[in-house]
């Protein structure tokens, strides 16, 4: 992970209108109802050029805190693991092909996948942006 100096600003994206775990992962709650899941700026920073994505399939139960995704970079293989429960129903196709679309465009168009949420209940666990930004300012 880069190091960055106190003198240094920290240039992650944060975007206000998202929840966030603090493992990194990003939801964002359709009007519909469903949960677009992805992983941070400051996490695919952490894990550098991917190389692999591999994502659960459509259909697949995922409950919280089980594997959506494995991810590799030159780094390491790692687990992605869902803040929420639900089915999914959408995958990013794009990213087994161009896995690197997570590294230019997390927050877009590198997104994993959408679940149906199965308790929505669960997304009061998660932290707002400025709870978030505070957890990566610790990590640095």
């Amino acid at each position: 992970m880069q190091n960055f100096g106190s003198d240094q600003e920290i240039s992650m994206k944060i975007p206000p209108e998202l929840k966030y775990s603090s493992s990194h992962e990003w939801i964002k709650i359709e009007e519909d109802g469903s949960a677009i899941i992805g992983i941070t700026d400051h996490g695919q920073d952490a894990l550098g050029d991917l190389i692999y994505v591999e994502l659960a399939q459509v259909g697949d139960i995922i409950e919280s805190g089980m594997e959506l995704a494995i991810v590799e970079s030159m780094k390491a293989a790692t687990d992605i693991c869902s803040p929420v429960s639900g089915e999914v129903i959408d995958i990013n196709r794009t990213l087994s092909s161009d896995p690197k679309i997570v590294n230019k465009s997390p927050f877009d168009d590198g997104w994993f996948l959408r679940l149906k949420l199965s308790n929505s209940r669960e997304c009061d666990n998660l932290i707002d942006s400025e709870e978030y930004s505070a957890l990566v300012e610790a990590d640095l």
